[in-house]
């Protein structure tokens, strides 16, 4: 169908010498993916809204970063366009703005897709506008564009060819999401672009929709998290919060129990418990870490679980270059993050019962 048949608002406007239609993002077939709660509530959060008053700060505030959400859609636009705004400008040290803020653009379908280009917003900016895409002759394609990871949306408009046509992607490889619960490092700190962040990895090379419930500094295992996570139909879930957990007691007290509730809740569910991967600094405190999740996995296998595994932080990282994996000695840049996923990918797939 014509862009100009799916939203009759359509906007035009020019990006030099380019003529495009914008349309807003929610008219189908332009939904995000990767926001489980959006289809109700048609808002560009990651959780949903009767809950955020009972979560803590931090997770009230970073429930709006986008990390995880995506559009997918076929086109044979000659020119694809992005206008944004954000929720606020770029303003992390140690991360750059095309992570923090950027899109990323993919082409092609099922597990072969390829990065096209980055749209980075200028410095200080919370508005931009860019052309992420050109192409000589119009040929219909798949395309798959990465949200921020550490910033909000507030709008977003897509520009293409006047005349081009639009129509829904081909569905994923795997019927169900597969849902990331965690730190900063879950949510991304600190990929270069939101692609290279190690779920949206996974999620590129087996096909699956991302649900990227990595909170900075702010995931707790709070029982309300279990809860929300429980209700969501899925094709197998990454415990990953190691890191939030303010002390070694605190991790103990919560951690079996998180799993458990899930567990009740959904006695099939493939569920991979992951121990932090920086653990170069401070080894010791770790190896205690690990070995409490190494307890929640153990106890679990005791109980008869047969759907639970166990990924060690300490292999995360691999064996070489090893310090060349973080930007801080804790967050991972993209050779960090690409050891992550490779590391997962195997596991992640037997899973999924797809060739790694």
């Amino acid at each position: 169908m014509r862009i100009e048949d799916i939203d009759r608002n359509f906007v035009t406007a020019s990006l030099g010498d380019i003529k495009l239609h914008y349309i807003e993002v929610g008219t189908a077939p332009l939904q995000p993916y990767g926001l489980a709660w959006y289809e109700q509530e048609k808002q560009f959060c990651r959780l949903p809204q009767a809950a955020l008053p009972s979560c803590n700060a931090g997770v009230q505030e970073l429930a709006w970063h986008t990390a995880g959400a995506q559009l997918r859609f076929k086109s044979d636009c000659l020119n694809l366009a992005l206008q944004v705004e954000l929720r606020g400008p770029s303003n992390m040290a140690h991360m750059p703005a095309s992570g923090q803020s950027g899109f990323d653009l993919y082409l092609g379908s099922g597990r072969n897709k390829r990065y096209v280009k980055t749209a980075i917003p200028p410095h200080a900016a919370d508005r931009y506008e860019a052309l992420i895409f050109s192409q000589e002759r119009a040929e219909m394609q798949e395309f798959t564009l990465n949200f921020p990871l550490y910033n909000g949306v507030n709008k977003l408009r897509l520009g293409f060819s006047p005349g081009a046509q639009l129509a829904a992607a081909e569905p994923y490889t795997v019927s169900k999401p597969v849902l990331f619960y965690g730190s900063s490092i879950t949510q991304g700190g600190c990929a270069s672009r939101p692609g290279n962040a190690y779920p949206q990895l996974l999620a590129q090379k087996l096909d699956f929709e991302c649900l990227n419930l990595g909170f900075s500094g702010s995931a707790k295992g709070e029982t309300l998290m279990a809860e929300l996570i429980a209700g969501i139909s899925l094709s197998a879930f990454v415990l990953d919060y190691d890191h939030n957990a303010p002390t070694p007691e605190h991790l103990q007290q919560t951690h079996y129990p998180f799993y458990s509730l899930i567990r009740t809740r959904q006695p099939e569910l493939p569920i991979i418990m992951v121990s932090m991967p920086d653990v170069d600094l401070k080894p010791e405190a770790a190896e205690l870490r690990r070995n409490i999740i190494e307890q929640s996995y153990k106890k679990a296998l005791v109980e008869g679980d047969k759907n639970v595994y166990m990924i060690d932080g300490f292999k995360l990282f691999g064996d070489t270059y090893r310090d060349a994996c973080t930007v801080d000695s804790v967050h991972p840049n993209d050779l960090g993050f690409q050891r992550m996923a490779e590391c997962l990918r195997p596991c992640l797939a037997r899973i999924l019962r797809l060739k790694s």
